[in-house]
């Protein structure tokens, strides 16, 4: 008896086992283009307080991507290998490389809902995503040169910043800002139209790398002292602060006086210390805590038949030297 008994306590533990096993959470997984990049850590903020908030929901978010932002190729082969992940019930993924990311798409056809978050897919790949969910980068880059003009209305010359070459979000900006300085569409550089001339070696390319970033900015200053505007369509020098401030060192004199302008993307706390500091004059940030939070509960309405809308857009905040200290919003 007590050995038949210990047999039914052996098998109610097996059970209880496996029951807790397959009562584990589905996974909701985001992938962004690099985790050495902060902007992305603000999507893995909000992603774990949607955790936090939302612990009973039979749903975790998971935050991955590669350990560098310049790794295109290893952001795709971590989609790849979620998507052949049973537990992974939807993907939301921010593509380094769009052509890249959605020929592995085509090619999978997954089954689960995939969006995309923070960038998109180009328009002509966008039957490969439910919803879109972040910046209008394209207003985000006529924002940049609204606030260039006001500070320099008669123009000049500029030098533009990028990231990654295939990039589309990035690409967005640099079209708004090229389209809005020039007053005309599909201006693929600037060669005078407006009033606005770029240099020669530019723009130039950081593949999300600070330190390149900063290079790159130190090698312009110096090759062009007479340069009327540098604007970071992203915030990658102002991620590496101290380095930032070593190169903005070189021209103070001409940002106090704004015989020389900066205009850079982003609002994070220490591109904010620089703007009060008078290294750049114009912050046009955007609000990537909100993408982490949100795309969890936009992944279980595409698991759950709702109908979502095909771009959802999160704000920008538009933020001065006049204003620092009160520009920043959801």
């Amino acid at each position: 008896m007590l050995r038949r008994n210990t047999y039914l306590l052996a098998g109610a533990a097996i059970m209880a086992l496996t029951g807790s096993a397959f009562a584990e959470d589905q996974t909701l997984a985001i992938v962004v283009k690099g985790l050495d990049n902060p902007f992305f850590e603000q999507i893995n903020l909000g992603c774990q307080k949607w955790n936090n908030e939302n612990a009973s929901s039979g749903y975790k978010c998971f935050y991955t991507g590669p350990a560098s932002s310049a790794d295109e190729v290893g952001e795709v082969q971590i989609v790849e290998d979620l998507l052949n992940r049973p537990d992974v019930k939807a993907i939301a993924i921010s593509p380094s490389n769009a052509p890249l990311m959605a020929k592995l798409l085509r090619e999978k056809a997954p089954k689960i809902p995939v969006m995309t978050i923070d960038a998109d897919l180009s328009a002509a790949d966008a039957d490969l995503r439910k919803t879109y969910l972040g910046t209008d980068n394209y207003q985000m880059g006529v924002k940049f040169a609204e606030h260039l003009k006001m500070l320099k209305p008669d123009g000049g010359t500029v030098c533009l910043q990028l990231g990654n070459v295939a990039a589309d979000n990035i690409n967005q900006r640099a079209a708004g800002t090229r389209d809005t300085l020039s007053g005309q569409k599909g201006i693929e550089r600037l060669n005078g139209e407006g009033g606005w001339t770029e240099i020669a070696g530019c723009p130039v390319f950081t593949n999300d790398q600070a330190d390149l970033a900063n290079q790159q900015m130190a090698d312009t200053f110096t090759a062009n002292p007479d340069l009327t505007a540098f604007m970071l369509i992203g915030g990658w020098a102002q991620f590496a602060p101290q380095a930032y401030a070593q190169v903005t060192d070189q021209v103070m004199d001409k940002l106090k006086a704004k015989s020389m302008v900066i205009v850079a993307g982003d609002t994070l706390p220490p591109q904010m210390e620089a703007l009060k500091a008078g290294r750049s004059h114009v912050q046009v940030g955007q609000r990537p805590f909100e993408m982490g939070y949100r795309a969890p509960t936009v992944m279980i309405e595409m698991l759950d038949g709702k109908t979502v809308d095909p771009i959802i857009y999160t704000g920008l905040d538009e933020c001065t030297q006049e204003n620092a200290d009160s520009c920043i919003g959801g």
